[in-house]
């Protein structure tokens, strides 16, 4: 009897975050008498009143938004850091301070509006409009790079990403993400720049640069592909539907792009969100990251840093059965019960040109 990759038990190695997933495919098969999620119907306006995202109304701390007709960027009313308040230090001498360690974060948090139309969702817009949004992204990017650079901000990096729809913690469904600047590199990309550093020191080559050659071997993982951009569902997914968007060349942040690299960005977001709504028939939620090189880091920490973007989407079987980690997760470790390959098939065979709306 040989080991079936769709039917045994396996664990698989992580080597961004230097972790492992147990892999149970088997455990797929089981019924589902948990609890279940509300179908999200797309019935919202085009434009809501009481919405404190949409042109020309008030924000809940009392600002009026502009009448926009693109993107809009906006520092977040309630923003998780600051900028101005005062340093904090320990002394590290006593066990307080041995034990109860502290750093003191100063930053600064946007919200970026995606579109003025209350009711559109990335797969639902067209190509300039995530055109521009990814030009935002840049021009947010490249701005904070400049202050950090001058002293005018005591930024290192920016984590851009989306929370989409009510599962993923969203508090309102204007199309928007959100950006926090930070004076610290925050954990998870702290650990995944190590991480790529110590593959590169042992192997002389990048990780991103051997993972993009295995996947298009391997055909098996794929999802989408264009000329500037790859995406796959990663060997070591935790997320039943999670996606890993490369750059395919060695850009180490957006501020590298050119206009051909911003269309084919644009098109790739399109093309894998439709499939997503297209999944399960619905307006799919997610939480979606940029990972890219830091405003001010070492030599070695900047070369290896490359471009990608994380889609962490919660579905499991339906529209309404959500992944959730708990219990053994919890306490032992990441476990899923779809492998990758099936999860990318079940991708790969959706309509990424037409959405499910337009069907």
């Amino acid at each position: 009897m040989s080991f079936d990759f769709t039917n045994d038990s396996h664990r698989r190695y992580n080597p961004l975050n230097d972790s492992w997933v147990l892999c149970s495919p088997h455990r797929a098969k089981r019924p589902w008498q948990g609890a279940v999620e509300d179908v999200q119907k797309p019935t919202l306006p085009e434009y809501d009143a009481n919405c404190y995202l949409c042109p020309g109304n008030k924000r809940a701390t009392g600002p009026m938004n502009p009448q926009y007709d693109s993107t809009f960027v906006f520092p977040n009313d309630y923003s998780a850091v600051k900028l101005d308040q005062p340093d904090y230090s320990q002394s590290g001498e006593s066990i307080k301070d041995r034990l109860l360690i502290t750093q003191g974060v100063k930053g600064k948090c946007f919200v970026i509006c995606f579109s003025p139309k209350h009711n559109l969702t990335l797969p639902l817009m067209n190509h300039d409009e995530i055109v521009q949004i990814v030009q935002t992204w840049q021009d947010l990017y490249k701005s904070c790079k400049k202050q950090a650079l001058q002293n005018e901000a005591p930024y290192r990096y920016i984590q851009i990403f989306e929370n989409k729809g009510s599962a993923m913690g969203c508090s309102n469904p204007h199309p928007h993400g959100q950006a926090w600047c930070l004076d610290t590199v925050p954990s998870e990309v702290d650990h995944l720049l190590r991480n790529l550093l110590k593959y590169y020191n042992k192997n002389q080559t990048h990780l991103f640069e051997d993972y993009i050659k295995l996947e298009q071997q391997e055909q098996k993982r794929i999802v989408l592909e264009n000329d500037s951009f790859i995406v796959v569902v990663p060997y070591w997914a935790l997320w039943p539907f999670e996606t890993l968007l490369i750059s395919k060349s060695h850009l180490k942040s957006i501020e590298e792009f050119n206009e051909k690299q911003k269309s084919d960005l644009a098109t790739i977001l399109k093309s894998l969100t439709t499939k997503y709504d297209n999944l399960f028939n619905t307006s799919f939620p997610y939480s979606m990251g940029l990972h890219q090189a830091p405003f001010i880091s070492s030599d070695e920490i900047n070369e290896i840093s490359w471009f990608h973007i994380h889609f962490y989407p919660p579905l499991l079987r339906s529209a309404t059965v959500k992944k959730f980690c708990v219990g053994f997760e919890m306490l032992g470790e990441a476990q899923r019960d779809l492998t990758s390959e099936q999860a990318a098939a079940r991708l790969q065979e959706l309509d990424g040109d037409v959405h499910y709306l337009n069907k």
